[in-house]
């Protein structure tokens, strides 16, 4: 039985890597990254065990970047180490498991110093305005993305009325989107690829530009994805995908993204670029 999230995404994975061939190396290493991630969250929630829910909230309301810097606020030295500590198994893990072109980054990481490695961590998660750019961010904002996850559940955040493209908590750009049950319709909810934050969004405005115009943003489907548009702008040649939950209740957001390359590859083939990239650069 698959309890926690984790476990749910990692099922799916394994159900999509069986009915999808195409997809099956990297739904396979996100299995074992997903795992990895996993260990990492709860190795967290139990460093924050016996520590007040206020002290919490103040700790994630400060934790941009990393704790344990001078102008991070109350600074949160247990969560810097437990990172540190953990970065080296990570990449090991990267080397064995990942692709030829990250496991090789992995392996030349591994070979660094702890300093470096922390460096580069506050680097990723200080820079939350802007996509990654080369395969060491990559791996970083994979390896961070538990840590973002635990800081920004216990963050006091507001979304009502919130109506803004960023993510609420970490101010990058949404990695897809999610179309829920509405009354007839579908609702549209942005998600975080990041920190996993999720909030609702007009259903027909690009959320790269703010274009409304209907004739100018164009959706695509696919056969093999009859459940996932390839929402895109003409105006600002970008494009988000988005799993539309009430033609698929079985679908992970997360998973599912990851799973449909082919629907990248035609859009980048038609002249748009995605959005913002997934944790492995796709």
């Amino acid at each position: 039985m698959a309890n926690t999230a984790w476990q749910r995404r990692i099922r799916r994975a394994e159900h999509l890597a069986a009915r999808h061939p195409f997809a099956a190396e990297i739904l396979g290493f996100y299995i074992h990254t997903a795992r990895f991630q996993e260990g990492l969250y709860q190795r967290l929630e139990r460093g924050s065990a016996g520590v007040s829910p206020a002290v919490l909230q103040e700790e994630a309301r400060v934790s941009r970047p990393l704790p344990g810097q001078q102008d991070a606020g109350a600074a949160n030295d247990r969560d810097l180490t437990e990172l540190v500590a953990s970065f080296p198994q990570f990449l090991s893990l990267v080397e064995e498991k990942g692709p030829a072109r990250l496991a090789q980054v992995a392996h030349d990481l591994r070979n660094e110093t702890s300093g470096s490695w922390s460096d580069l961590l506050n680097a990723c998660w200080s820079a939350h305005g802007d996509a990654p750019v080369d395969a060491q961010e990559f791996l970083a904002l994979a390896f961070l993305q538990p840590y973002a996850e635990f800081v920004r559940s216990r963050a006091p955040m507001q979304l009502d009325g919130y109506t803004h493209s960023l993510c609420p908590f970490c101010n990058r750009k949404p990695a897809l989107g999610v179309l829920r049950q509405q009354g007839d319709g579908g609702r549209r909810s942005l998600l975080c690829g990041f920190c996993l934050a999720e909030w609702e969004f007009r259903r027909i405005v690009c959320p790269g530009c703010g274009q409304e115009d209907h004739a100018k943003l164009p959706v695509y489907t696919a056969d093999s994805f009859p459940y996932i548009r390839v929402e895109c702008c003409d105006t600002c040649q970008t494009y988000i995908k988005s799993i539309d939950l009430t033609k698929n209740g079985l679908a992970d957001p997360l998973v599912d993204e990851l799973a449909s390359v082919p629907l990248d590859l035609w859009a980048q083939e038609h002249g748009y670029a995605k959005l913002h990239p997934n944790l492995f650069g796709m």
